[in-house]
């Protein structure tokens, strides 16, 4: 009987685009390519290659991660924390080169550090991704070998991005790597290096970066869309910078710059509306088995920041040596806090992750559809997630159609107002309710 192949993955839309299985095939039978109706990248197996080795499904997160065995073979033990995993220490923290902590999504840490790996000799270069210069629009996986190529890639990228197809290059040069990823990216990596000795060895650090959802390139057009900007018109462009929470910078090729605070193209649609599917059932929001994670610090206290911090959760000795190393030489500065601060800053988030996605795959089950496997522990939902769900793919439905677009457009501008009313409308119904329940019989 012949292995399963990332064909399946695909037909059952559980890819996650990260890339791993192209660069792990023995026989180079897969290529990347861009589905511009979901505006995803998927793998396309060229059967007259394949062996039917079954290595492609065997090394990919889409359809199955084995928390259990992983954290085992990580860590050596599973974590104790649900929502945040295995972990030695938390922080909060930022780089002390103002330059690279203003012009960072949040803190300049992870540039900060790879750096400095980069110059005491830890590695040799860093699997980091940057937007490319020939087309703005979409990202540029390569390996930083110097401190300016590694700033090159800083900032956040909120787009589809296969990190894993670099794991190749890593595989074929000399020396030792660091690779920067999302969850997806490096459970994909720890899946590989399950059976591939020579990537283990080569790979000494695993940053990751903590997601609550990635966004696909129709994000992108729908909020160009919004602003009349024509792709072919865009020069550059960067999700995010200036400080903190920081902007959208777009350059334009007619010498012009557009500016858009993050919270407010974030929740005007972009961030809400443009999910690839298997986004939506993923268990993992602080990369779990990284060496070290970052995200930001969403905490009240912090509000008033404008250059920014970072959380960080360091989960091996490794990782915890390289901040302590770091932060004694002055290249980062560091304050050591409880783990409930981790999760306060990413609450929201994480019991999506980790309850709500209970519900997200019951409603997948009826509808026939197949779910991840996750040999995991998970919060039990609360009955909203249920409708929750529904809402959410619904929502997903009408945002994959170009031409309803310009109903969600309508929906985005009315919403201010329409949520005003049904407040004060929920609010009219709930006093009316109560003013009847005290009336004596």
């Amino acid at each position: 009987m012949a292995n399963k192949t990332i064909e399946e993955v695909v037909k059952n839309d559980l890819c996650t685009g990260c890339g791993t299985c192209i660069s792990l095939c023995p026989d180079s039978a897969i290529d990347l390519i861009k589905d511009n109706s979901k505006g995803i990248y998927i793998p396309k197996l060229n059967e007259g290659k394949c062996n039917q080795c079954g290595i492609c499904f065997e090394v990919c997160p889409g359809h199955s991660v084995d928390y259990k065995q992983l954290n085992l073979a990580v860590f050596g033990k599973e974590p104790e924390n649900i929502l945040i995993g295995t972990y030695i220490n938390c922080y909060i923290g930022h780089a002390t080169n103002y330059d690279i902590r203003y012009n960072s999504a949040s803190g300049g840490l992870v540039t900060a550090l790879l750096i400095f790996a980069l110059e005491e000799g830890i590695i040799d270069g860093a699997l980091v991704t940057k937007m490319s210069g020939k087309n703005p629009l979409e990202p540029e996986v390569f390996i930083a070998r110097t401190k300016e190529e590694i700033i090159s890639a800083s900032k956040s990228k909120y787009c589809p991005v296969p990190v894993n197809i670099g794991l190749k290059k890593i595989l074929n040069e000399d020396g030792k790597f660091a690779v920067v990823g999302l969850p997806c990216h490096i459970n994909g990596i720890r899946k590989a290096e399950m059976i591939n000795n020579k990537l283990k060895e080569k790979i000494v650090l695993h940053i990751g970066i903590f997601c609550g959802r990635n966004i696909n390139f129709l994000g992108t057009e729908f909020l160009l869309q919004q602003m009349n900007i024509k792709k072919e018109d865009i020069k550059k462009m960067d999700y995010r910078g200036e400080g903190w929470p920081g902007m959208m910078i777009i350059k334009l090729k007619r010498d012009e710059e557009r500016f858009i605070p993050y919270p407010k193209y974030w929740d005007n649609g972009f961030g809400l509306y443009f999910l690839p599917t298997r986004c939506t059932l993923c268990c993992d929001g602080t990369c779990e088995l990284s060496d070290i994670s970052f995200g930001d610090t969403w905490l009240p206290e912090f509000r008033n920041e404008k250059i920014g911090k970072s959380i960080i959760v360091s989960r091996t000795k490794i990782g915890e040596e390289i901040l302590e190393n770091a932060k004694s030489k002055r290249k980062i500065e560091l304050n050591e806090i409880k783990e409930d601060k981790v999760v306060k800053s990413q609450e929201r988030m994480l019991y999506t992750k980790k309850s709500d996605l209970k519900a997200r795959i019951s409603i997948f089950k009826i509808f026939g559809k197949k779910t991840p496997d996750y040999n995991t522990k998970l919060l039990k939902p609360k009955s909203t997630a249920y409708l929750n769900a529904l809402s959410l793919y619904l929502q997903l439905c009408i945002s994959s159609k170009r031409y309803l677009w310009g109903l969600m457009h309508t929906y985005i501008f009315l919403k201010p107002y329409t949520v005003g009313v049904l407040t004060r409308l929920a609010s009219y119904c709930l006093n009316k309710v109560r003013t009847i329940l005290r009336r004596p019989l």
